[in-house]
């Protein structure tokens, strides 16, 4: 099931992919949401289309070694990469915080439309409302 779920997302990325590339050559004067609409479409084809292709090769290679496959498997699994995977989460988590609102900051400085501060502003704030939920929740179950 899981490789036809790589399949899909693989292709879907590419014709997101040729989509966004046809509107960039098709629309000749954009107006509105389609000056941004064709390189959403170029992103989001491109990452899917590279996240799918990953998957697709990390089987394929995983399928030909069994031993990789146990090792791999005993990696993600390990007690001590849970762990460190944690800490570095927990770090990104911290600094993205201070940049986030720096950001924020120097988008209201910078006298930015409420259309672009206000996005952010809801953004940063589900983010850290999740984050104080999550350390509640984890508080309750110790």
């Amino acid at each position: 099931m899981k490789k036809n779920t790589s399949i899909l997302i693989t292709i879907l990325g590419t014709v997101l992919l040729a989509v966004g590339l046809y509107m960039v050559r098709a629309i000749i004067d954009p107006q509105g949401i389609m000056k941004t609409m064709p390189y959403l479409a170029i992103g989001l084809g491109c990452g899917m289309f590279g996240h799918g292709l990953g998957e697709l090769y990390n089987r394929h290679v995983i399928a030909k070694d069994p031993k990789l496959a146990k090792q791999m498997e005993i990696n993600q699994k390990d007690e001590r990469n849970v762990m460190l995977a944690n800490t570095a989460k927990a770090k990104g988590f911290d600094i993205m915080t201070y940049v986030f609102s720096a950001l924020l900051l120097a988008y209201a400085l910078m006298g930015s439309g409420w259309e672009i501060i206000i996005p952010f502003v809801i953004a940063y704030l589900f983010v850290e409302i999740y984050a104080v939920y999550s350390r509640v929740k984890i508080e309750k179950e110790q």
